[in-house]
């Protein structure tokens, strides 16, 4: 059904394939607007799609759920066991959505954006920016064999966490008398790497937060998927959760999740704000305040996940004494995030993703020696 192309062009090639011709007309203004992007083609379903892939492969699939003569996660299953391609998943915000969006994961997708709003002018700039970058970090997710080379990813304009959060002056090694907490931050591949640290977690394990960069309303249903697989309880963090041995909390999309000392304990604060480092929630975010809040009673996690969000606050916290730990380029979907955290002096360790339940359940005891080269 689909042949290999010839190696095309210099940018990243977005197929798009909705049955709304307004989605369409708006993914393809935004699509064409970034200089490293342009749209392969259109289709209003997978049967026209499929005939624009017979002589040429796009870099990315942008795919709807619901269309007709095909639905979106029948298309998905049969790209990935013919000739797998980084798919990306566009549906809308609706119970519905988000569970057919977990479908979808397990079927082979890399990532999951809302259907565009644009109807003010600072909507159209969040929309943009993040639809933008996803395409960059699928077109990079490591799925099926890349069929040519790509361009380098183009650095845009970002804010740092002092957005959110003020940076203080921290003593490394303070002798916090806290709890200990886990904080976690992932993004492209992440969703799949979350459930398989998550689900070997004994239930007794440190308490956690977890950012994964996700839309809003997708959050909650991939807390639910994630909980019913574990001996934890994960669920979407609300405002004023506590942070409890056992129990880990994800971070809403769209918002930021910021720790908080409560005596000894910790409790989630979640905020509305600008993105930070492109992303809301951030993972530079949830790092800067746990590194203010734990110091060495902390441990931080950077996984799969294109770009840097999270490798500043990596560093401030190991700055503050936490142990600090990247996942290795082998087991990344997309060796982005953690190759900048090793890279900026943040990780302690890289180790592989079947290693890191182990770490969590053995914090603050004795870890692995794995250090970052």
């Amino acid at each position: 059904m689909i042949n290999k192309p010839q190696n095309s062009g210099e940018k990243i090639k977005v197929l798009i394939v909705d049955d709304s011709a307004a989605v369409r007309s708006a993914l393809c203004s935004i699509i064409e607007s970034a200089p490293d992007l342009e749209v392969f083609g259109i289709a209003s379903d997978p049967y026209v799609a499929a005939q624009k892939m017979r002589i040429n492969l796009p870099d990315v699939i942008f795919l709807d759920i619901e269309m007709p003569r095909m639905d979106g996660l029948t298309f998905l299953r049969k790209i990935m066991s013919q000739r797998p391609i980084p798919v990306v998943i566009c549906s809308t915000l609706t119970e519905q959505g988000s569970q057919k969006f977990m479908e979808a994961l397990e079927a082979g997708a890399v990532e999951a954006i809302a259907k565009p709003k644009v109807a003010t002018a600072e909507a159209l700039i969040e929309a943009r920016m993040r639809i933008c970058d996803v395409a960059r970090a699928a077109a990079h997710a490591r799925v099926g064999t890349r069929h040519r080379a790509l361009p380098p990813v183009t650095v845009e304009e970002k804010l740092a966490a002092d957005a959110i959060l003020p940076k203080m002056s921290i003593r490394r090694n303070l002798p916090y008398e806290t709890d200990t907490i886990v904080a976690i931050g992932a993004s492209t591949g992440g969703t799949e790497a979350l459930a398989t640290v998550l689900k070997s977690l004994p239930a007794d394990c440190p308490g956690l937060a977890i950012v994964q960069h996700m839309p809003e309303g997708f959050t909650a249903a991939f807390a639910r998927r994630v909980d019913g697989m574990c001996a934890i309880k994960v669920k979407e963090a609300a405002h004023g959760d506590m942070v409890a041995p056992g129990q880990a909390l994800i971070a809403p999309g769209n918002r930021h999740l910021i720790i908080e000392r409560v005596g000894r304990s910790f409790r989630a604060a979640v905020r509305d704000g600008p993105p930070v480092s492109r992303h809301r929630p951030s993972v530079d975010v949830l790092f800067r305040s746990v590194a203010q809040t734990g110091g060495s009673n902390t441990l931080g996690i950077i996984m799969t996940g294109m770009g840097d969000d999270g490798a500043q606050g990596l560093l401030e916290m190991r700055q503050a004494g936490a142990r600090t730990i990247a996942q290795d380029e082998a087991s990344c979907t997309v060796f982005g995030m953690p190759k900048e955290a090793i890279a900026r002096g943040g990780a302690e360790r890289v180790l592989g993703l079947n290693k890191i339940s182990g770490e969590i359940a053995r914090f603050p005891g004795n870890i692995g020696q794995e250090k970052a080269s």
